[in-house]
């Protein structure tokens, strides 16, 4: 394992993890810098960090498991979970389902924002037209990614089970795997909170999760003058305040305990069959028209370096295509990727990203993910050399 800590406050390593894993196991391949450079706590391998969008990944998951007890179907129509139509409002006769919510062909799209803070309506955010694209209905619509239309798959989850959704991901992802895990901070321990990862931009500014910004402070979005407190939540009205679009918190060596659900093909126990098949397979369909970044993707689950699609989507450069997501948020890059070919899996972030040189940039893999990913297939080359 490679490890460096900068002893030097004024110009710490960025906090950087990445973990190894194949179906025996998981090993951490790179930890280093500091995760907290008040304290100068330096990162360990499986501090809990904001993965930013890998947690539509684990939306997805819960999805398919809730698909396996009956309790939601990715084809009906989600307005029959919740009570409420949630309908384009050019096309008021289209249903919109959680198989579109998913793979980001619902219509709907981040114009009019996507986070809606407890206090305020789901119900109402979906009503504004800048939340759908104009010109076709759901099902028809263009591959759009979209943030919005995560607080809407999990708010039907809420509504199809009467759980809150932080709870339903303990049920139904974290429990069965043997993960510690969390979203906004809602159900971590203390010990985690303890251990969360400070996420900074380049330029040392904080950006996420200092002490202020974890429990016992308010670790929801909230509307003004409302209580940040959820003794009164009631699920299935706006699970946009557990952040379902990026806010899991998970620690490197947990995230690859995810990464092996796909290394066992589904692991029986946690999907079935047809359940497995469909995530796997969802991301085989032609690849997307006019995405330089997304060219396949499926129920929360993107393929990268796929042969014969031309993508801005390099990362690891072997010509095996990997299966996961990828996450960006708050100066953060992380990714969760699995080759089925090689059986080899890799689960990482790194902290301090630069921005992206524009705002018309909205695709492609940072340099120093490439260069990260460089450095941990070297190490585990020489491992292999060694054996």
């Amino acid at each position: 394992m490679s490890t460096s800590v900068s002893a030097d406050t004024q110009d710490p390593v960025p906090a950087t993890v990445v973990v190894a894993f194949d179906k025996e196991g998981a090993r951490p391949l790179i930890v280093e810098g500091i995760a907290d450079r008040e304290t100068g706590r330096p990162v360990e391998a499986n501090d809990p960090v904001r993965i930013a969008s890998i947690s539509k990944l684990v939306m997805g998951l819960a999805t398919l498991r809730l698909v396996d007890e009956g309790k939601v179907e990715l084809d009906r129509d989600v307005s029959d979970y919740l009570g409420w139509k949630v309908r384009h409002p050019s096309f008021p006769d289209v249903p919109v389902t959680l198989a579109q919510l998913l793979s980001h062909r619902s219509g709907l799209r981040d114009a009019a924002g996507y986070i809606v803070p407890l206090g305020e309506s789901l119900e109402a955010k979906l009503a504004e037209p800048g939340a759908w694209y104009a010109d076709a209905p759901p099902g028809e619509a263009p591959f759009e990614y979209a943030n919005l239309g995560s607080p809407v798959v999990a708010t039907v989850l809420e509504a199809a089970t009467g759980e809150r959704y932080d709870e339903l991901l303990e049920r139904t992802v974290f429990a069965p795997l043997g993960i510690e895990a969390c979203v906004n901070w809602t159900l971590c321990s203390q010990d985690q909170v303890s251990r969360a990862v400070v996420l900074y931009r380049d330029t040392g500014e904080i950006a996420r999760d200092d002490p202020g910004d974890v429990p016992p402070n308010c670790s929801i979005p909230v509307a003004e003058g409302v209580e940040c407190s959820l003794e009164d939540y009631v699920p299935g009205i706006n699970a946009s305040v557990f952040s379902p679009q990026g806010g899991v918190r998970i620690g490197m060596m947990d995230l690859a305990k995810i990464g092996q659900v796909f290394a066992e093909f589904g692991r029986p126990e946690f999907l079935s069959g047809d359940a497995a098949l469909a995530l796997l397979w969802s991301v085989a369909h032609e690849p997307i028209a006019g995405q330089d970044f997304f060219c396949r993707y499926g129920l929360a689950v993107q393929a990268i370096e796929y042969p014969g699609t031309p993508c801005a989507d390099p990362l690891f450069g072997d010509g095996h295509v990997r299966l996961g997501h990828a996450g960006e948020a708050y100066a953060l890059r992380s990714g969760l990727w699995f080759s089925p070919e090689l059986g080899q899996g890799i689960a990482y972030f790194t902290t301090a990203v630069p921005p992206r040189a524009s705002a018309e940039d909205e695709g492609g893999f940072d340099p120093r993910e490439i260069a990260l990913m460089q450095r941990a297939q070297q190490i585990l080359a020489q491992e292999s050399g060694e054996n």
